[in-house]
């Protein structure tokens, strides 16, 4: 979080001119493009959404509109104050919330005394005949004032416990930020970023680690922002809720990011895949011209060998200046086709969702793949009376605030969660593929493997503990999600959205009969997400997937339901 004034030396910034702006940024590194011609503004009231495949380099702009990373090329201008929070949140020993909380509030607290100052230059000036002083300190104020009410100082803190209260995050000021979850931190920083009213906001994937009354509270705080808001998120309904322009950072035709102006997902998908269309069906004809002309090309040069060539006294002079005219003509061709190339670099891949089995050998579905009776894990889980059947083929939504324990029940029917009380039964060899909620959002155990190391090492485990038929091994690189490049990186290259990728696959490596999915959504493209909303609804797998996700959800609405805030099945 970074908060950094940009204006006069009294910090009052002019409404109107509150804004960011990207000029051309680039950003890479050697060998590895990440960013290449990004131009926008986000002026005052204006809410950017930005998309695009993991690895795009979303939460690389917005660490540039931040000022935390210099661009490779550009400019970024920015005015007015800058609060960031980004997904990937380390907590520093020693820090608490209420550090955060007062951190937040610093701006706030110092417009409130200069306000006080203000007010009391102007009293001090009013006793006196001085009128060059009186307009002074009369203008000061004007200023201290406008600044006030621009952060809201009266309220501050009601808006900050009401935050913290909101987003379900831990409100107690002397909690170490250390001993927090990761979506407990998140919580904790959005909460204290949306008090603190910066004039540009930069939010990475906000409504990862809320649920609906947290997302109800941010969407409404985002809607009345007075200042610019430029948001990361694979939100659907968010995007649909807020946003005023689209930039999607994904490769178009000529290379460049497109900024969409619909303000409706559904405007923007159907933006979108007319220009892929469009792309799509220029590059097919120019892969056609090229195939005609290399036909003809080789017919050329074939005609060369086998008819130019002169038998012995006969006008070999004549033969060969036709030869060479022939040879010229061909290379004019060669020629005329580079320069009339379309250079398209390689579309976004789609998810390749394998073929998952039913039943283990041997099973005749007469029993529930998992059971469920009375679950109980002290402090996390109690659902008396409560069972949940799981049969093949089987579809469970899980919903639920946050602290209702969806994480936990999935945990236990993963059988990686003990319980205190309660009964959890399997049938003999089911396999179950789990992704969990903070999967991907730190950086695996030894960042320094490559996706196909790890992905290889995970395989043995599962061999090695008898979970994995090894001819049913489904292989990362058919499933789409990360390019051949990507899995040859060290993990902790990856960014969090990859690494989410490649924990997906893990979760699907081994064929499972049964996925179970916490907050699948988390981190990932929106293209990526309704390809996996399909995949889901179609896969012969049994399936739970427990989310926040308000689109997700509308699209499973037809599932069972299993609703942990009021214990009941729908």
């Amino acid at each position: 979080m970074a908060g950094d004034p940009v204006g006069g030396e009294s910090g009052v910034v002019d409404p109107r001119v509150v804004h960011v702006a990207a000029r051309d940024v680039s950003v890479g590194y050697p060998g590895r493009p990440v960013l290449a011609g990004v131009t926008f503004t986000a002026s005052a009231g204006d809410r950017v959404g930005l998309v695009g495949e993991n690895g795009t380099g979303k939460t690389t702009l917005l660490r540039v509109l931040a000022g935390l990373h210099e661009p490779s090329g550009g400019t970024v201008r920015r005015s007015g104050s800058v609060a960031m929070v980004e997904q990937d949140l380390t907590a520093q020993d020693g820090v608490r919330v209420g550090d955060l909380v007062e951190q937040a509030l610093e701006p706030a607290r110092a417009a409130a005394a200069e306000l006080a100052e203000a007010t009391a230059a102007v009293d001090a000036a009013s006793a006196t005949d001085d009128l060059q002083a009186a307009e002074v300190a009369q203008d000061r104020l004007v200023r201290a004032l406008a600044r006030a009410e621009r952060l809201g100082v009266w309220d501050a803190d009601r808006r900050a416990d009401e935050a913290l209260s909101r987003f379900s995050a831990p409100a107690d000021r002397a909690r170490e930020l250390a001993s927090l979850s990761v979506g407990e931190r998140y919580r904790v920083r959005l909460a204290c970023t949306i008090a603190q009213r910066a004039d540009i906001l930069l939010l990475d994937e906000p409504t990862n680690h809320l649920d609906a009354a947290g997302i109800d509270h941010l969407t409404s705080a985002l809607r009345t922002w007075p200042g610019a808001v430029v948001i990361v998120t694979h939100d659907r309904r968010l995007l649909d809720d807020i946003m005023t322009a689209i930039l999607d950072l994904d490769p178009s035709v000529d290379g460049r990011p497109v900024l969409y102006g619909a303000t409706s997902y559904a405007e923007y998908r159907y933006a979108h895949w007319q220009a892929m269309r469009r792309w799509r069906q220029r590059y097919a004809a120019e892969v056609k011209r090229r195939e005609k002309l290399a036909e003809r090309l080789d017919a050329s040069y074939e005609g060369l060998s086998d008819e130019w060539r002169p038998p012995k006294g006969s006008q070999k002079h004549r033969r060969a200046t036709r030869a060479r005219i022939h040879v010229k003509a061909a290379d004019r061709l060669v020629e005329q086709l580079e320069a009339q190339a379309v250079e398209v670099p390689v579309p976004p891949a789609s998810l390749v969702f394998p073929d998952l089995p039913t039943l283990p050998q041997g099973a005749d579905g007469s029993h529930a793949l998992v059971e469920v009776r009375g679950p109980h894990v002290a402090g996390r889980l109690d659902l008396a009376g409560v069972r949940v059947d799981l049969p093949a083929c089987g579809r469970l939504l899980v919903t639920g605030p946050n602290g209702s324990g969806k994480s936990t029940l999935l945990q236990v029917m993963a059988g990686t969660v003990p319980l205190v009380r309660g009964v959890r039964r399997t049938v003999d060899g089911v396999r179950i593929g789990v992704l969990g909620q903070d999967d991907g959002a730190e950086v695996a155990p030894d960042p320094t493997r490559t996706g196909f190391e790890a992905y290889a090492a995970h395989a043995l485990s599962l061999l090695d503990a008898g979970v994995l038929d090894p001819s049913q091994l489904v292989p990362v690189a058919a499933l789409g999600l990360l390019t051949e490049e990507d899995l040859e990186r060290p993990l902790g290259e990856l960014s969090v959205g990859q690494r989410r990728r490649f924990d997906l696959a893990r979760a699907l490596l081994a064929a499972p009969h049964v996925l179970l999915l916490d907050e699948p959504t988390n981190h990932l493209s929106v293209t990526l997400v309704d390809e996996l909303t399909q995949a889901l609804r179609l896969t012969s797998a049994a399936v739970v997937v427990a989310t926040h996700d308000r689109r997700m959800r509308a699209d499973l609405a037809d599932w069972l339901q299993l609703d942990l805030g009021h214990h009941r099945t729908i």
